[in-house]
């Protein structure tokens, strides 16, 4: 099953990846939180590394962690991706289980969405259907966003459910009921309803919004806190901007469902909206492993892969003061992108829906066109609240804006704002430039964006690894130029066992590895039946050697399995492949020569054991002089 995944499709739906080389992909962990990518795949073995936080594995191992599943449940997933049956050692399903509980969530609330996109025909749902055409939807945007109708009745859906099969202790654990004094009852009723899915397109869960005047309950109401519904992670519409957000590094986050939907409609296909809850660092992480965003640690420059200028993040907020103070939050969350982050906000205080109602799409695509810099509205917002004709209001604004432009992380943008405000102002250059200079002082003590800086260019992946870690075997092997080619040996071994084999791998001893760690890869590698047994074995083969391995050193194994190696052009990794093996063998060999040169010079040229010794060290010159000529061809 392993072999049928494609593993660069899985992570895919879920980090942003980009070539990193031939036939290596990368992207920004999803693991921890880091501003260069540090996370990389290797499609042909089907393993995956961090080098930033030392995660790794295979795809199964993938979606335990990123989906929090359990073996058998990540199994069972990726069975239904790849249409494969499961059967277990007595030959049927799971014993003593239904199959994985988050797959039979999952399954619920599919068919919840169904049943709920059923009943918006129904006559019942004329206020639902009122609603959506007052706001400008047809029944094909209904359809497109899976947009439903929870009927009024107690238990309507949680009898549909039951019909097809479900638990009560499923009903519960999905959320999709409550427990009453009367019994289980529908959470969602006389409600219209939004499927929300998650980045790979599951539905996880709904938000429902007030029809009747009898409903007494709030405006909007969302599925509560799941195993599969977290709602400080979950961002209404990713599953249909994931892509567009890749392709245009461009993310615009709106206020709610019907915004999200008047967005898309009218040709931003780059909206989503947070679930009930503030936009936070979640929802932020989310997002930065979609953009792959990038930023030079040293100078805070943006940077994009193949780009001189980094993505996104657009949010849109209403234009009254309700809207500032979001606007203004966002703000406080800039330090956590490395993309640059702008703001649209209609002056009339319109929402993208309101907008694209009154005016239709093309306002729609001009608002987010017309996106200002976050940090010249925060500037803005600052200077609004003093009265700039006063001196008193100028020296205010002064406190209250220097702050702001301290924050800004990229020098050379934070000098030109700095030149900006003393225009606004009309205050002298220098002396906002003293100002700002102090702010950041100020902040940096106190752990603010100074201390954030710090930390980022410390961070190159936010990780900190401990004494085994790949990060300290670099720091270690750039010292010890020997351990360092005994690890790109057994990359290329591990990466291009082909090679490996026609250069006699297989012949080579345990003790050609001076590396502990090292001789032990080598030792599953024959335990693996060695680099012969890999055309055999095809893309499992790595993953044969991961079962071989000391469990001290499977992690090791799949860091060389998937570790990018120096090359752009599938010819040049072939030399580079070559040229590293003839090197490794030719140091094995000078190794053994210096050992036989030993050896002649303690024995007595009389003593009948010399001649064998000295034609043992002309056989290895002649071997080392073969492989150097191979290296010069």
């Amino acid at each position: 099953m392993r072999e049928r995944a494609r593993i660069e499709e899985i992570v895919g739906e879920r980090v942003s990846l980009r070539p990193a080389g031939v036939g290596s992909l990368k992207g920004l962990c999803p693991f921890h939180d880091e501003r260069t990518p540090s996370f990389h795949v290797r499609p042909q073995v089907g393993l995956w590394h961090c080098f930033g936080c030392d995660e790794g594995g295979d795809v199964i191992s993938f979606l335990q962690k990123a989906e929090h599943l359990t073996f058998a449940d990540a199994v069972e997933y990726l069975a239904t991706r790849v249409g494969v049956e499961v059967r277990y050692e007595d030959g049927g399903p799971r014993p003593g289980a239904e199959p994985g509980r988050r797959q039979r969530l999952l399954e619920a609330h599919r068919a919840a969405a169904a049943f709920y996109a059923e009943n918006l025909l129904s006559p019942a749902a004329a206020p639902g259907r009122d609603f959506l055409g007052g706001r400008g939807f047809d029944r094909a945007a209904a359809e497109r966003f899976g947009v439903g109708f929870a009927p009024s009745g107690w238990d309507n859906l949680a009898r549909h459910l039951r019909g097809r099969g479900f638990t009560e202790a499923e009903l519960m654990a999905s959320g999709l009921v409550s427990q009453g004094n009367r019994g289980v009852y529908d959470r969602f009723r006389g409600r219209l309803v939004w499927p929300i899915r998650d980045v790979t397109g599951d539905v996880i869960g709904f938000g429902a919004r007030r029809l009747l005047e009898e409903d007494q309950g709030p405006k909007y109401l969302n599925t509560p806190e799941t195993v599969i519904y977290k709602k400080s992670q979950v961002l209404y519409g990713i599953d249909l901007a994931k892509k567009e957000i890749a392709s245009r590094r461009q993310v615009v986050v709106v206020e709610g469902y019907t915004d999200v939907m008047a967005a898309h409609l009218a040709g931003v296909g780059t909206a989503v909206a947070t679930c009930g809850t503030a936009f936070g660092p979640d929802h932020i992480r989310v997002i930065r492993r979609l953009l792959g965003d990038t930023q030079d640690a040293a100078t805070g420059v943006i940077l994009a892969s193949g780009s001189t200028h980094g993505g996104e993040v657009i949010f849109t907020f209403d234009g009254d003061e309700a809207g500032q103070k979001a606007a203004l939050r966002a703000f406080g969350e800039d330090q956590r992108f490395a993309s640059q982050t702008f703001v649209a906000v209609e002056p009339n205080g319109l929402d993208p829906c309101e907008l694209r109602q009154r005016r239709g799409d093309a306002a729609v695509r001009a608002l987010v066109a017309g996106r200002e810099p976050l940090f010249a509205f925060a500037i803005r917002a600052s200077l609004g609240r003093v009265d700039l004709e006063t001196a008193e209001g100028r020296v205010a604004g002064l406190r209250a804006a220097a702050p702001v432009v301290a924050r800004i992380r990229d020098r050379a943008l934070r000098s030109e704002y700095a030149r900006m405000l003393a225009g606004w102002l009309g205050m002298d250059e220098a002396e906002v430039r003293r100002a700002v200079g102090q702010a950041g002082e100020v902040r940096g003590r106190g752990g603010g964006p100074r201390a954030d800086d710090d930390a980022a260019r410390q961070d190159l992946g936010s990780a900190s690894p401990g004494e085994g870690s790949s990060r300290s075997r670099w720091a270690s092997e750039r010292s010890d130029p020997i351990a360092r080619l005994e690890r790109q040996a057994l990359e290329v071994v591990l990466q291009f066992p082909g090679t490996a084999a026609s250069a006699g791998f297989d012949d080579v001893a345990s003790d050609a590895f001076t590396t502990p760690a090292y001789r032990a890869v080598h030792d599953a590698i024959g335990a693996a039946g060695g680099v012969g047994a890999a055309a055999v074995a095809g893309a499992s083969w790595a993953e044969a050697v991961r079962e071989a391995a000391p469990a001290a050193v499977v992690g090791l194994v799949t860091e060389l399995a998937v570790a990018p190696l120096p090359a752009d052009r599938p010819e040049a990794l072939t030399a580079y492949a070559s040229g590293v093996l003839r090197a490794f063998l030719e140091m094995g060999v000078t190794r053994r020569i210096a050992a036989v040169r030993g050896r002649l010079q303690r024995t007595d040229p009389t003593d009948p054991e010399y001649a064998a010794i000295f034609a043992e060290l002309v056989r290895l010159e002649e071997e080392r002089r073969a492989l150097r000529e191979e290296t010069s061809v």
